[in-house]
Formats: structure tokens, sequence, C-alpha cells
């Protein structure tokens, strides 16, 4: 389902408040924000900065108090039910969590193919699928172990594979390296970015980290619920630089 003006997702003026007892506070304001069809986009951001309403408001998981998110062409919000942005999400979405929710009972290759079981299909065409996706993130020597015995690292790979398994067309990874050293977020990301160029997924990651957006094509920054900038990145970009001027957003 290819996005007709080349947006793979387009967020217009995105609002989003909650009642605390007698205030109301808001947390998104009048975020404008487009993700082009095979572009890899990294929203960073401090805590606090609105970087998981928004992309829950992204996913369908979170209605806006205001505004339209177009996701390949479905306006989200207008689809007839929490059931059929669900859907959506099994269909178009693959997502990688900065921690992974593993089915504790079954082994790594039945978790990889667990999404494809949830669409229907047939166990022996599933496994063999998995096996395909976790040869691909150098994974399948540990397909009859379970999750829990792999490191954090190897994990997030697995958890790719997962991702990737129904052959989507965005991938959302939220915080994925959040709990890997930097030997393994490096890993983690070279794949992320070789999906990216090599099988044209469209990728929208949130971070706060600012050594990955070396990966990306292109960088959001959310603060207070707004974007503050919207920049390209290209080989010669410095996130040292942007680190400079804006320290909070090491890690």
């Amino acid at each position: 389902m290819p996005a007709q003006n080349n947006a793979a997702i387009e967020v217009r003026g995105l609002h989003k408040s909650f009642v605390v007892g007698a205030q109301t506070v808001s947390i998104l304001k009048n975020i404008d924000l487009q993700v082009k069809n095979g572009e890899f986009v990294v929203v960073i951001g401090p805590s606090g900065s609105g970087k998981s309403t928004l992309l829950h408001s992204i996913l369908g998981l979170e209605e806006p108090t205001k505004g339209e998110v177009i996701f390949l062409n479905s306006n989200l919000y207008k689809l007839a039910s929490d059931d059929a942005r669900a859907d959506f999400r099994k269909a178009h979405i693959g997502m990688v969590y900065q921690q992974p929710n593993w089915i504790k009972a079954i082994n790594v290759i039945s978790n990889v193919a667990f999404p494809l079981a949830l669409l229907g299909v047939g166990k022996e065409e599933r496994l063999k699928k998995a096996e395909e996706m976790l040869k691909s993130v150098q994974m399948l020597d540990w397909a009859h172990y379970h999750p829990a015995e792999l490191s954090s690292g190897q994990q997030q790979r697995v958890a790719l594979a997962r991702a990737l398994i129904t052959n989507p067309e965005v991938i959302i990874a939220d915080e994925p390296t959040g709990n890997l050293d930097f030997e393994s977020g490096e890993q983690l990301m070279t794949l992320l970015q070789q999906y990216n160029k090599k099988a044209g997924k469209t990728i929208l990651m949130v971070t706060h980290d600012l050594v990955y957006l070396k990966y990306a094509d292109r960088g959001i920054r959310l603060f207070d619920g707004m974007v503050q900038d919207n920049f390209n990145i290209d080989e010669k970009f410095d996130y040292r630089k942007y680190a400079v001027k804006t320290p909070q957003y090491v890690s």
C-alpha cells in the first residue's frame, strides 16, 4: 500500500493533552512532520519531551486531542475501531522496543515466528520464514535457545528478526539501543541501516542518544512537546557539534 504522496507517515497539527486533577497538561503541541517512503528518520529529545507520546500517537495507540496521523494513506483515527488499528499495525508495521516482550514458554525461533501465527500462516511455513530471518541477523545458531539465555544485544537482533518477519513497509523502533552496550548498539544500528538501504524499509526511530544519528537520513529534535529542529544528515554531519549546542541530549 504505497503512499501516493511519497509520505509513509504524515502528522498534521497534532496536539495531545491529559487532564490531571484540575489541570490540563499539554504533552504534544502542534506537531507537523513527515517520514517519506524509504527514509530513515531519528527523533531525538530528552526525557519528558513527548517522544513516547508522539510514537504512540503515530502507532494508533494514543488518540490525539487534535490533529491527524496519516499512515500509508490511512487516516488512523478515522478507522472503525481499536481492532481495525491493531489489524493495520499487524499488516504494515514492525516494532522494535527497548525491552523485547517475549513469550517466555517458547524458544527463540517460535517467538520470531509468532507474528505470522497471528496472521494465520501455517506452522511449517512460519518456522521456515523464521529461520530465514534469524539467519539474516546472524542469530540462527541460537534458534532453539530461550530468549532469556541470550545477551541483551542478541535479544535485540532477534527482536529485529521478529519485527521484519511479516515484511512490513515500516519499522518503528522505540529506544532499541537503550539497554545495550556501545558495540551491541552499533551492531543493531548497522542492521537497521542495511534493511533501510538494501531492502528499502522505511524506519522511524526514537532515541535520546545523538551518536545514532549517523545511521539516519534525517533527524527531528523534539523539545517540550514541539519540533525544534528538522535536519538532514549526510557523511559530513558531525553530531558532536550538535551536542555542544544541546548538551542535555548527550547520553
